[in-house]
């Protein structure tokens, strides 16, 4: 395989492989080139998480309960306190304080109030989810397929984000729940034909040493944009209130700029293509799950996920309803993101280290087994101790869980790809599992709080869909 390399008189040197298809990319080996990459990679990846971490953790529910608490708290009762209503009900589930009738009828509209306003976000979210779910594996088809001088990913990277952001500016401006859940719902499942084709750049262009690395700092720009769009959201949404939608909006689409910019793929104009079939495109897409080990690294990451979104779906509504004693709307958002940050140290340390130390040892699998088992331990913790310091602990052992599981769960579906050629296809389908998880997160979490009218069922569920997750890694070959 023939090298290229700069120019011997130029300060720095850069190394890839010419490709193994015409159209295709070459594979970094060193050099600033691979730096390069690999810095606006993270920034790109940390600018995508941020919409989840800020939008869907913080905005996202403020914007569904202030257009609920006007549906259900009109005339007279516009005035009542909900915190100190929702305080009410803690006394009397304790047997401490007793309800006048106009009391009563509050804590009915109260209790309608809680099972809408979780149902219509996880209706929201689900859709989103849904909708992304659909449309990812088919862009990472098309993006196997695209012929353009920016190469294979490029355009899906730059067009999602800029039309996944204007979604976003969209949904500030929703007035009701149905327009916020469809200007919603496209800005997921948009800036996800962007996040797709991007992360398959590792597949194209990381040599097979070096993905653990390169799976960490994408893991590490996953946590921490969550995080900075989390804490930054929780703070600023007192002042901003809503148009912290427009602010993520335009990190994102410039985030996505740059790394189209200033990380140049090769031209795939004269990639070689086989003719089109709707047959053989659909059927593509359960190629790789015939492969015993991707299909049960994809159950495990479906079970993961849906146990870790059924614990986080409703968090800032956890808050206001769960512990005691419970927390006020804006207590609860500014609470919200520093309970994320609880996870910071240990998280950055596992992301970072978990993906260099499993190149060095040459195995994935017990890392996997172990995040599983660590995160189904933490959800003990809430349904011992329904207090805010508990809920501090669960979220810095399953931060530390995560941190474990992000870089190296990628690395491994990686590996176990049945065919590197067709990495945005089966990628896509990996990311399938993800999604399917997340959309099916918020519902369980729902139907949890409308069935029972109690939120501790949540971390019962949870448990135990991440427990069989780590019970599903151990059939797989790879190590």
């Amino acid at each position: 395989m023939s090298v290229r390399t700069r120019n011997a008189a130029e300060p720095a040197v850069s190394i890839t492989t010419e490709p193994v298809e015409v159209g295709t990319s070459g594979l970094y080996i060193r050099g600033t080139g691979f730096r390069r990459y690999l810095t606006v990679y993270t920034i790109a990846m940390i600018a995508f998480t941020s919409v989840w971490g800020s939008i869907m953790g913080i905005v996202l529910p403020n914007h569904v309960q202030l257009l609920e608490i006007a549906q259900f708290f009109t005339g007279d009762d516009a005035a009542v306190d909900l915190h100190q209503l929702t305080l009410l009900k803690q006394a009397i589930d304790d047997g401490t304080a007793t309800a006048t009738a106009d009391q009563e009828r509050l804590l009915g509209i109260l209790a309608d109030f809680d099972s809408s306003k979780a149902s219509a976000l996880a209706i929201i979210t689900t859709l989103g989810t849904i909708l992304t779910m659909l449309v990812q594996p088919i862009v990472g088809v098309l993006s196997d397929r695209t012929r353009s001088r920016f190469g294979r990913r490029a355009p899906w990277i730059l067009s999602g984000a800029v039309i996944g952001a204007g979604c976003l500016v969209l949904a500030r401006f929703s007035p009701t729940l149905a327009l916020l859940g469809v200007s919603m719902a496209l800005a997921q499942a948009i800036l996800n034909v962007a996040l797709g084709p991007l992360q398959a750049t590792v597949a194209d262009r990381v040599p097979e040493d070096r993905r653990g690395l390169a799976s960490s700092l994408g893991g590490f720009g996953n946590f921490f944009g969550g995080l900075l769009g989390g804490i930054l959201a929780g703070i600023l949404f007192a002042t901003l209130g809503l148009d912290i939608y427009v602010i993520v909006a335009l990190f994102a689409a410039l985030a996505a700029t740059l790394f189209v910019l200033l990380a140049k793929d090769r031209s795939s104009r004269d990639l070689v293509v086989t003719p089109f079939n709707w047959r053989s495109f659909f059927v593509g897409f359960t190629i790789a799950l015939r492969a015993a080990d991707f299909r049960w690294v994809w159950i495990a990451r479906l079970l993961l996920t849906f146990g870790y979104t059924v614990s986080t779906a409703l968090s800032l509504y956890l808050l206001q309803s769960y512990i005691r004693p419970a927390l006020s709307a804006a207590e609860a958002t500014g609470t919200a993101p520093m309970l994320i940050l609880a996870g910071v140290p240990t998280t950055l340390i596992a992301v970072l280290v978990s993906g260099r130390i499993s190149d060095r040892v040459g195995r994935r699998k017990p890392f996997v087994i172990a995040a599983s088992i660590l995160m189904a331990a933490s959800m003990l913790v809430p349904i011992v101790s329904p207090t805010l310091p508990a809920l501090f602990i669960q979220t810095a052992l399953a931060g530390l869980a995560f941190g474990i599981y992000l870089p190296v769960d990628q690395a491994l579906f990686i590996d176990v790809l049945p065919d590197q050629r067709s990495a945005g296809r089966d990628l896509g389908v990996a990311a399938l599992g993800s999604s399917l998880g997340q959309a099916l997160g918020p519902i369980l979490a729902s139907l949890v709080v409308v069935v029972t009218g109690s939120y501790l069922g949540i971390w019962v569920a949870a448990l135990v869909l991440v427990a069989f997750a780590a019970v599903a890694i151990v059939p797989v070959k790879v190590r």
